[in-house]
């Protein structure tokens, strides 16, 4: 059975009969990898009452050592961000080292097409969601927000708004850890793979109204140089993004804080595409 759903948090129904918050563990057939993989889905309070209602996605990425279920475990108060701002989130499994990168070297690690390919429409078919870019939103931590800038920079066309919290965005800087030399082979022999795989390298993807975006790191985290080089140089080429630094560490502390901030920051994108979308069906 491809597409197996299994209830393993709660999806219940209160004593006035409102539909709580659905969190549901739900495996997706990965055909390019020919295994089930896990994701967390979290929908809002009125989910189910509300019956032609579409939602915005977010995608939520987790970091290396991490697992799908990490931030519903660090951030149960997902559940009631997902209701207050009427969006489901999505944290998929992305392997603990995968980088979600399609690798070049060994064949069993296809996430970026695991995430574009094939859970995003699977999603899209199973749920309740507004099927564009302008529905769509992708964040990660560590890992994961390297992770978030990649897909959503060189899918454009999947994506309207991506954030990163502590991300790990210029792999070059640190090409010895993380599994990341099984992924891309070595660095000493495969510069030019590395340098194609840097997020840092690929702001050329960008033109000014490409994506709404927001990068967030700590002033004490391991990654927050690379941060502010890739700040400096959104801003060299003139590509419009919001850019939060306050004191912190690489830990949850940080990121259970973070992702307050990037759920307010799109939940203000889907309202300003929803308000555009009216104004252009009421012209009509």
């Amino acid at each position: 059975m491809k597409h197996l759903r299994l209830v393993i948090l709660f999806l219940a129904i209160s004593i006035t009969g409102v539909m709580a918050q659905g969190v549901d563990t739900v495996a997706v057939w990965s055909a390019s990898m020919k295994k089930n993989i896990k994701n967390v889905v979290i929908t809002p309070a009125n989910y189910a009452r509300e019956k032609n209602a579409q939602y915005p996605v977010v995608y939520l990425l987790h970091g290396a050592y991490g697992a799908y279920s990490n931030w519903i475990k660090k951030a149960p108060f997902l559940t009631e961000l997902s209701s207050r701002y009427g969006i489901i989130i999505i944290c998929p499994d992305g392997d603990q080292f995968s980088w979600y990168w399609d690798s070049p070297v060994d064949s069993t690690y296809r996430y970026e097409t695991y995430m574009t390919k094939e859970l995003l429409p699977f999603v899209d078919k199973t749920y309740k969601t507004i099927q564009n870019r302008t529905g769509r939103a992708i964040a990660g931590l560590s890992m994961g927000g390297q992770g978030s800038l990649y897909l959503s920079w060189r899918h454009l066309d999947l994506y309207g708004a991506c954030a990163s919290m502590s991300g790990g965005i210029n792999i070059e800087c640190f090409p010895a850890n993380w599994n990341m030399e099984k992924r891309l082979g070595s660095y000493a022999e495969n510069h030019e793979r590395w340098a194609e795989f840097n997020v840092s390298n690929m702001i050329y993807l960008l033109k000014p109204d490409s994506i709404k975006m927001l990068i967030d790191c700590g002033t004490e985290d391991m990654f927050y140089r690379v941060n502010c080089a890739l700040h400096e140089k959104l801003l060299l080429s003139r590509i419009p993004h919001d850019f939060i630094t306050r004191p912190g560490n690489h830990n949850w502390d940080y990121w259970t804080n973070s992702i307050k901030y990037q759920l307010l920051f799109f939940n203000e994108y889907f309202t300003a595409e929803k308000a555009k979308a009216e104004k252009v069906a009421q012209k009509k």
